[in-house]
């Protein structure tokens, strides 16, 4: 981790409590670290132009412009608009997800019949109003650190995530961006290893 971190300045450090969000943002150029702290946390990440809050990177349109499912080192995180707002620089897991929509008031009430669970929708609605984004639907996030596992059918199993403390991501912003990250807060679902934990994010100043 040091090494990484002497490419340059670091001028914010957040630290992402479980069951929170918390937003930021970076200007072109600067890149956005994110550091799973104890290990099996997904964060559910979603990233919007600062210029121009409707364009937000959108995983269906990943999805068909990376002709994947696989979030690779050198790929670009697209937006609705088909422009890439961010680009994968790095990263010690290679396990993520795009395709699960934030967990939210309706997952738990439909699911576990709980009413009153924290829930990565509101918590990114929330981190984003620092920055008076107010979207009317939250985009659906890329899930950070997330195994989802595709048996031979075409089903989804969920299995614990396979980060280890103090593993990553780097991203680079490749506009001004405003982002939002939580800590999921599942914990009835193997989603976190059964246990919600904090994740850190790191802005380092563009070179």
């Amino acid at each position: 981790m040091e090494n990484l971190f002497k490419r340059g300045q670091i001028r914010e450090e957040i630290i992402i409590p479980p069951y929170e969000g918390r937003s930021a943002f970076l200007r072109k150029g600067e890149e956005l670290i994110i550091i799973d702290m104890e290990g099996k946390q997904v964060g559910d990440f979603v990233c919007f132009n600062h210029a121009d809050p409707a364009e937000h990177v959108s995983p269906v349109h990943m999805r068909a412009s990376l002709s994947s499912i696989r979030l690779k080192i050198g790929d670009f995180l697209y937006s609705n608009r088909r422009r890439p707002l961010m680009q994968l620089m790095e990263d010690t897991v290679g396990k993520h997800d795009f395709f699960f929509p934030a967990c939210d008031y309706y997952r738990y009430k439909m699911d576990f019949n709980k009413e009153d669970h924290p829930n990565c929708y509101d918590n990114l609605e929330t981190a984003l109003k620092k920055y008076d984004i107010n979207p009317s639907v939250v985009p659906d996030p890329i899930n950070l650190f997330m195994n989802n596992v595709l048996d031979d059918l075409g089903d989804y199993v969920i299995s614990e995530p396979l980060s280890k403390p103090g593993d990553y991501v780097r991203l680079k912003a490749l506009e001004d961006v405003v982002i939002a990250c939580t800590t999921c807060s599942q914990d009835m679902a193997p989603v976190n290893g059964w246990k919600v934990t904090s994740l850190k994010m790191q802005i380092v100043e563009a070179e």
